[in-house]
């Protein structure tokens, strides 16, 4: 069974914002294992999204070649709610078919997050 995506980020605070409010997550649990580290997993299903801020020295590089899905109804109604945040449009909209659009946001370290328009 499938139980997290783990993504390393560089300011908690800033995460939780774009994760929550951006994406709707829930806190599930927040927590700190040691004084230099912060966890949330985020998310109300089975699947969790866990982030976590670990400042020692040379802990994490952000810059990996992941990206995360997410449904939305309107691909042109999430565009203008994320325009509103200040979160610009990284890449797309793309049509690769009739029944589905998508476009890429960045979280704040990056990391993309592409959201997804599916027609039945």
């Amino acid at each position: 069974m499938f139980l997290w995506t783990t993504i390393h980020v560089s300011n908690m605070e800033k995460s939780l914002e774009f994760y929550t409010k951006v994406l709707n997550l829930k806190i599930d649990r927040k927590y700190s294992p040691a004084p230099h580290m912060e966890l949330a997993f985020l998310g109300d299903g089975e699947t969790k999204v866990e982030l976590i801020r670990d400042n020692t020295e040379g802990a994490v590089n952000l810059e990996a070649p992941v990206s995360m899905g997410f449904r939305t109804d309107s691909l042109d109604k999430k565009m203008e709610e994320l325009e509103s945040m200040g979160i610009p449009v990284a890449e797309g909209p793309f049509q690769p078919t009739p029944n589905i659009r998508f476009f890429y946001a960045k979280d704040p370290d990056g990391m993309k997050i592409q959201f997804v328009e599916q027609k039945s």
